[in-house]
């Protein structure tokens, strides 16, 4: 049997009664600066994962190999444990058993499929649908039952809420425990009332997820603790300034002919951050006479 000595971490982190708060990360160099800060997770956001590799909105357009092939290369440069969005498991339920295992392989240690209608789309935008809640808790346990190591974590998206309700949505995590799921992750709730609510009737650990930009209000870590949430996912944070970053220091250049003198702050250790280091002392090891 593989072991998923990250997965192991996070589910005793877990398990003490630890908060996880995970920034959103993207790419090699957002994981690389996350990997850095002690976090106890990191998150890679299928939005900004897609953007950063096609160009595209998160809406189906990435593949499971884009997306499995993004958090290999991702876990080979952190230790810090991923949790890493699978949307819908890519198809029926023999693709739910290969993205389980690809993302298990990759070293992903909390795998998170959601129950939208293939093509999904992105949390918190317009006309999302979702699939019967028998099929997903038939996905849920094929997910399950799939992994290697009984410590990698499936975590349970519903996006029910926003076309058919809290209700329903409070339905379906409620089945989505019963299937097996490790972690339960109800999307886009609309108030704090609604947040205290679903703190309040799932059992299981319960992830937040607090998108920039998006219905669900932006509530502290405090907060969510008190309502009875476990997690709490970042996954536009990231991406989102640093674009307006990149945005403001091309124009600072474009307008002045120059970088001398940008306002905007720049990471100073981009050789040591991205592992230049190594490269010199292989190369002084290797060196020819």
């Amino acid at each position: 049997m593989t072991v998923n000595v990250k997965a192991r971490a996070l589910r005793e982190r877990l398990a003490k009664g630890e908060f996880i708060l995970a920034p959103g990360i993207y790419d090699g160099i957002s994981a690389r600066v996350a990997d850095k800060m002690g976090f106890p997770a990191l998150y890679m956001t299928g939005y900004g994962a897609t953007a950063s590799m096609l160009g595209l909105p998160d809406a189906g357009l990435a593949t499971y190999s884009d997306m499995v092939g993004r958090a290999e290369m991702i876990c080979s440069v952190i230790d810090t444990p991923l949790m890493a969005d699978a949307d819908t498991g890519y198809g029926g339920l023999l693709n739910v058993q290969r993205t389980v295992r690809g993302y298990e392989a990759a070293g992903v240690a909390a795998i998170q499929i959601e129950d939208q209608e293939m093509p999904k789309k992105c949390g918190h935008t317009p006309g999302r649908r979702v699939v019967p809640a028998e099929d997903m808790v038939l996905k849920l346990k094929v997910a399950c039952e799939a992994r290697r190591d009984e410590a990698t974590l499936i975590i349970a998206r519903t996006d029910a809420r926003t076309a058919l309700g809290l209700d329903e949505a409070l339905r379906r995590a409620k089945l989505y425990e019963q299937a097996g799921a490790d972690v339960i992750f109800v999307e886009s709730p609309e108030s704090e009332a609604e947040l205290e609510r679903i703190g309040r009737e799932v059992e299981k650990p319960l992830l937040a997820n607090m998108v920039e930009f998006g219905k669900t209000p932006r509530a502290e870590v405090a907060k969510l603790k008190q309502w009875g949430f476990d997690l709490a996912i970042y996954p536009g944070l990231g991406f989102s300034v640093a674009a307006e970053a990149m945005r403001q220091a091309w124009e600072f250049l474009k307008d002045k002919g120059t970088s001398s003198g940008v306002a905007v702050p720049q990471y100073r250790d981009m050789h040591e951050l991205m592992g230049f280091s190594d490269v010199w002392d292989f190369e002084k090891k290797w060196a020819q006479p």
